[in-house]
Parts: structure tokens; sequence; C-alpha cells
């Protein structure tokens, strides 16, 4: 395995994340505090959290948490679920097991970075980008013309981070089968799901597809709970659960009882949560509409398809790295610039910036942007 770069995301909110006054770079949705969180439990799961041991847990996940996230897929049973300790260790130790020297693999751009530059570490890859002139559309016929006698992995990411986008559910089921014909894993990023503009446009989840799939979500980013820490693969190939379980003896072992119950409330009450935080995210989309109709002359913005980012194009001169460097440092308003999202396997925009429209409140965060723009 040769060594994993810097990643570039995470180094840019080391320095601004908690230091910046108005995030509205956030990934995920609304959270909530630990009192909303209780208040949803039913009478077992309360008097659970108030006997828990704190000791160690089960290495594939506690057994009524895999049942809470097996029952919201339709094909997927307790067994198929292995829980880690959020989406990145998930993400990490299946490319681990998937591929190895003399492998390849197909991922989608523009993607959260880990994504990519693991697969890339451990094999070789190829980029299949998202055309931004076609509204983030997917070329299906250029990931078939990607794919390899040795290919092992295709990783999609729907709805899209940074993108917002949501494919269609014909394309969605035209994948997996394409990749189950050719005894590939699909690898899926569904951790935006449940978000979407148009409930119509929900993709069926890809472990339900098909029995080569794998399925990653997490509590992080629908459900707005990242700091549970919690993630988890679905996939039915039983001997793929068995890898994935034994390569976790190597990094965490197990997750932390705590965040295990909570998120087993949390998923219970999914539906209330969606619901909740897709209304935070419909009363915001009048707000950004309004913002960027203002200054239609310095950006072109679409709301996303699903999930709570979406990618905006900076038309200023001065390019979008130093317009974000400048409008964070100046006026405390933090953005991720496209540089954060730069690919090596594809061409990616230059002048687009991730934006959050999950987080309650994003006027303050709005009005010093707009400040600082008339000031300029």
């Amino acid at each position: 395995m040769t060594p994993l770069p810097d990643f570039r995301l995470e180094v840019y909110f080391s320095r601004w994340e908690f230091t910046a006054r108005h995030h509205l770079a956030a990934s995920d949705a609304q959270t909530m505090t630990m009192a909303e969180l209780l208040a949803l439990a039913g009478d077992d799961d309360r008097h659970a959290w108030e006997t828990l041991s704190l000791g160690y847990t089960e290495t594939f996940g506690d057994p009524g948490l895999r049942q809470a996230v097996a029952d919201t897929y339709d094909r997927v049973g307790a067994d198929d679920v292995v829980v880690f300790a959020g989406a990145q260790e998930a993400l990490y130790l299946a490319m681990q097991v998937l591929l190895g020297p003399g492998d390849h693999a197909v991922v989608v751009t523009p993607c959260y970075q880990s994504a990519e530059t693991v697969p890339m570490a451990l094999c070789e890859v190829t980029g299949v980008a998202l055309d931004p002139a076609r509204d983030w559309a997917l070329d299906l016929d250029a990931v078939e013309a990607a794919i390899r006698p040795n290919t092992r992995v295709v990783s999609v990411n729907f709805p899209n981070n940074p993108t917002g986008k949501v494919i269609g559910a014909a394309d969605l089921a035209r994948l997996a089968a394409l990749c189950e014909e050719r005894g590939i894993h699909l690898f899926s990023d569904e951790v935006y799901r449940g978000l979407e503009l148009d409930p119509a446009r929900t993709l069926p989840q890809a472990a339900d597809l098909s029995p080569a799939a794998l399925s990653l979500n997490v509590t992080s980013k629908s459900l707005g709970l990242p700091g549970l820490r919690i993630g988890w693969i679905a996939c039915r190939d039983r001997e793929l659960r068995t890898r994935l379980e034994r390569a976790k003896h190597y990094t965490t072992i197990c997750n932390s009882a705590p965040s295990e119950l909570l998120a087993r409330i949390a998923i219970r009450a999914r539906d209330r949560i969606l619901e909740r935080n897709r209304g935070i995210i419909a009363a915001n989309l009048p707000r950004f509409e309004a913002f960027f109709g203002e200054f239609g002359d310095l950006f072109e913005w679409r709301a996303p398809d699903g999930g709570c980012v979406t990618f905006p194009r900076y038309l200023g001169p001065d390019g979008v790295e130093a317009f974000c460097a400048e409008l964070v440092e100046q006026a405390g308003v933090l953005l991720l610039p496209a540089g954060v999202y730069r690919s090596e396997l594809t061409s990616t925009p230059d002048d687009r910036f991730r934006l959050g429209v999950g987080r309650a409140d994003p006027e303050p965060g709005l009005a010093a942007w707009a400040s600082f723009l008339k000031g300029r």
C-alpha cells in the first residue's frame, strides 16, 4: 500500500471549522441535543440507556442496532449488517478487503477524497466524471467502458457529495446488474439518502438490488448525528461480511456502547428525524435562492436533488480559491473551495465551492457574506 496523501478537506477544516463564525460548508443536517434524541426513545430503549453497561460491545455491532438498520432495507437482514466507527472506517476497511495489487477499481468523481485515494493506494483506479455541463449526469457507457477483466469495485455516491446529484433509479439498477454480471462489487455510498428534494427520486439501496453490492450509510449526514460516530455496511455476501468484521479487529475492534444505543434510538425514529431535517432544508432553500439571485453576476447556483450539500459556481475574476480564503479570513464565512475536491483521476471544475444547506438559521452567515460582497 502506498502512503495516503493529506486529506485536503480535513486539513482545511482543521484550520477553519471551529474558528469561523459562520459555517456554510457543513455536510451534515442540523443536529440535536441528547435530550431531544432521548425524547424519541421507546420505553425499552430508554430503560436500556439508563441501565447501559460500559463494557465491550460485539464487533459486528449491537444486535438491536443491526436489526434497526436492516429494517430500513427491503432484502437485508440483521446478519447482513456490520457496524463501524463512522462511514470513514467502513469505507477504508471495505477497500482494504476488496482490493489489492493487481486489481482495478472504477470511481465516480467528484467524490469524498478517501473514496478515490484509498483505492489508489491499493491498486490501479480509473475515474469517471459526472458531467457539469449536463447537470452532473453520469455516463453509464463510460463506466462500462472503464471496466477491465481485473476490475473488482465500482464506487458511486448518490445523492452525491458535493454536487447534490441524484441519478435515475433505472440507471442505478442497470449499474448494479452490470456489476453483478461481471463479478464486480458495487460500492454505493448512500449517506445522504432520505434528504431528496423530491421523495419520488429516492433511490433503491444497492444492497437490496444485488447480493454483491455494498451499501454504506451513517448517522452523521441525513440524520444529523455525526457525534455518534456510527456507520455501517449492508451486504448480503456472507463471506465478505466475515472479512469486513475481521478487518475491523485491526482498527476499532468494537464501537462505543453509548453511541450504538443512541444510534439505535435514532434509526428507529428515522422517519421523524428525516421529516424534520427535510423541513429545515425546504425552509432554507428559498433563502439561498434569494441570496444567489441578488448576486447573480458572481454565482451560478442550483438546489441539490438530494442531500444537504451543493456545488455552486463562482464567476469572479479572482478565482474561487482566493475568494473563499478572503471570505473566511475577513468575514468569518466558511465555504469549501474546489481544490478540496480536486481529483487525480479526472478533470474536476476549479471554479466551484461546496455549500451546506442543511443547518438551521443560515441567515447570519448569509448576511455576513452579503455584507462582504457589497463592501469589496
